[in-house]
């Protein structure tokens, strides 16, 4: 009973994570129909950003993650409505490898900028726990639960309850009937990127409080992202927040039954065993 309660806790903890990192990717996959492979980088680029504030002001983590949201929104929103945007009409492929390509640059100028030694946040978050039922977990783990389940449902309000959340379903339904109506598309794509960006600086202050991270980490929580928003279904946020819990709780249960080493296998074992039995997600829109 001890041992399921652990793998319970360290598994929606682990999972929490999981779905404040992918909910930004999934944001846009779902509306632009978009695989932001620069996902990771942005990512990478606000733990970065928060250090350096951090550092220079003196001011809390959470502070400084604050301070970092309108800076990665500019740089989301500047990159989609100047290269993206005028990319989309070319066909899916063309985006991919501008991602990509963004990917690479980012990396190396993080590394010119940053150096190549990891990079964390420090925070007592990270160093102090909290026990429940007898089991001591991480106070980041908490807080990671907690913004996963706050996120998800300020983004499902924002996309149901809002003029811009209608707008946006509008333009990802059909954005040629959308724009006959009065949307500007390109402007709603634009602020869709930015969004989907600062979404992605809330993952970066739990993963920096939790690990560290070099120029090069941004594909280890792209992929992570990635198996997430298939697993749960490209673009369905609740499905997101289910499949983040799920992989989760598969990736704690195969480290105690088989060992740390075999982590990724499990994941990546499901995400095939998903794509198999369901190509569109367990929760498809």
């Amino acid at each position: 009973m001890d041992k399921l309660i652990s793998l319970l806790i360290e598994g929606f903890g682990t999972g929490g994570l999981y779905v404040v990192v992918a909910l930004g990717l999934s944001l846009v996959a779902g509306v632009m129909r978009l695989l932001n492979l620069a996902h990771g980088e942005f990512l990478v680029g606000a733990v970065f950003l928060i250090t350096s504030i951090m550092n220079t002001l003196q001011l809390d983590p959470f502070l400084a993650m604050l301070a970092t949201l309108p800076i990665v929104f500019v740089a989301a929103y500047v990159i989609q409505r100047s290269l993206l945007q005028h990319l989309l009409s070319h066909g899916g492929e063309a985006v991919l490898v501008a991602t990509f390509g963004i990917s690479i640059a980012a990396q190396a100028l993080f590394q010119i900028v940053y150096g190549t030694n990891p990079v964390s946040i420090f925070s007592m978050l990270g160093l102090t726990g909290v026990e429940i039922f007898g089991h001591v977990t991480r106070w980041i783990s908490i807080v990671a639960i907690g913004l996963a389940v706050a996120l998800t449902s300020g983004t499902h309000l924002l996309l149901t309850r809002t003029t811009f959340g209608k707008s946006l379903r509008a333009a990802a339904e059909d954005s040629l009937a959308a724009q006959s109506l009065g949307v500007d598309v390109r402007h709603v794509f634009a602020l869709c990127f930015g969004l989907g960006a600062m979404l992605t600086s809330f993952g970066a202050i739990v993963v920096g409080i939790g690990f560290s991270v070099e120029p090069s980490s941004g594909m280890i929580w792209l992929m992570r992202g990635v198996a997430v928003v298939v697993i749960g279904g490209m673009g369905s946020v609740w499905g997101t927040l289910a499949a983040g819990l799920m992989v989760g709780l598969a990736e704690e249960a195969g480290v105690v039954l088989l060992g740390p080493e075999y982590r990724d296998i499990v994941v990546f074992s499901l995400l095939v065993l998903v794509l198999v039995a369901r190509p569109n997600g367990l929760f498809e829109r």
